[in-house]
């Protein structure tokens, strides 16, 4: 362990010049077997070659490990996932706290707003919980928003999820899902990062971290996303990786729908229920998604799953409005509201800012 510490903190080391060096050598680790004349000739500088064969004390970093169960798993570990090492430009060592056999399971990557919209929150919740029930490992990147609800949907529905982090694990980001990291390992996930441990969030890990989310998925999906945001930039690497790109279409006049319509544009498949991403994998799940969802689009199955009421059907997915409600249905405000009342304790609707979204029912329940 301590080489492999050595080598990630050796300076101007970087991802890409190791990537070079493991492609030349029969291990990194002959790095510290070589004279300087050797090390001269691979192109390493007077600087990195004198870190190289200096001691240097990592006690603290590796008691924490050793404390927190985390593994160090390198790029030449027969459990480093095959997925990513298919990748331009795989991490070196990826830190792993948790269920390490989720590396090398199949997973769907779960990316958007950190805003989401009513609707975006419903439509999250609802396709991971249902990838997940089909034996897909989930897997985003314990932001807020989008790869928050991602990751909990798949814990409330007793799935699998992997959370990869743009800073070390001593320093969870954001720090308010520091009891979700807790959860996910507590639940047979795995909390991944390639930084040290001790390692701060900055800007420019996140882009790092959303190559290795993109590179350990089999296809990654954007539910809500601007059109310039890392959302989008995780859809590129995953492109770059000859991985799969779907999208979830949204209201055309909000601005976190237009990453999404701009991908669907481009080639991105459009998704509208859980077998538009299942059916692409029937081959890993073992299974027709044809016999499972019989065809039926995301509104029929709105419509078996929901309860047949005038008033359930004058909501929408995003914020109703009572007002809006009442003119649809033709019913008075009072009444309006008694009746919401009730669909709520149901669990058919949810009360948000500005009014009522309707929630999607699990299709089993009908």
């Amino acid at each position: 362990m301590q080489e492999w510490l050595t080598l990630l903190q050796c300076p101007k080391l970087g991802v890409a010049t190791l990537h070079k060096l493991f492609q030349k050598l029969p291990s990194l680790l002959t790095l510290f077997e070589l004279s300087n004349a050797q090390l001269i000739e691979l192109g390493l500088s007077s600087a990195q070659i004198d870190y190289l064969t200096s001691s240097h004390d990592y006690s603290n970093v590796i008691s924490y490990l050793n404390r927190n169960h985390i593994q160090l798993i390198s790029i030449e570990d027969g459990n480093y996932p095959q997925a990513l090492l298919n990748t331009a430009r795989p991490p070196i060592v990826l830190f792993s706290q948790g269920n390490i056999s989720l590396l090398n399971r199949p997973q769907i990557a779960f990316v958007g707003s950190r805003t989401p919209t009513a609707y975006g929150c419903e439509v999250t919740k609802y396709l991971a919980a249902e990838i997940s029930r089909h034996g897909i490992v989930t897997n985003s990147g314990l932001a807020l928003g989008v790869d928050a609800m991602a990751h909990q949907a798949t814990l409330d529905n007793k799935g699998y999820t992997v959370a990869v982090m743009g800073s070390g694990h001593a320093n969870i980001y954001p720090k308010r899902h520091e009891q979700l990291a807790k959860r996910i390992v507590d639940n047979d996930g795995l909390l991944v990062s390639e930084f040290m441990p001790f390692e701060t969030p900055q800007s420019f890990h996140f882009p790092r971290r959303n190559r290795i989310i993109a590179g350990l998925s089999l296809g990654t999906l954007v539910v809500e996303a601007a059109l310039k945001s890392g959302s989008l930039i995780t859809a590129k690497y995953a492109l770059e990786a000859n991985r799969d790109v779907f999208a979830v279409p949204g209201n055309i006049f909000s601005d976190v729908s237009v990453g999404c319509h701009n991908l669907i544009q481009k080639g991105a498949k459009l998704v509208q229920t859980p077998a538009d991403i299942l059916t692409e994998y029937e081959h890993v799940i073992g299974k027709s998604m044809a016999d499972v969802y019989q065809g039926e689009s995301f509104v029929e199955i709105e419509k078996n799953n929901l309860a047949d009421t005038t008033l359930l059907a004058n909501v929408d997915h995003e914020t109703t409005s009572v007002d809006v409600i009442s003119q649809r249905s033709n019913l008075p405000v009072e009444q309006v509201l008694i009746e919401l009342l009730n669909l709520e304790i149901l669990g058919h609707i949810n009360a948000v800012p500005g009014g009522y979204i309707k929630v999607h029912t699990n299709i089993n329940n009908k």
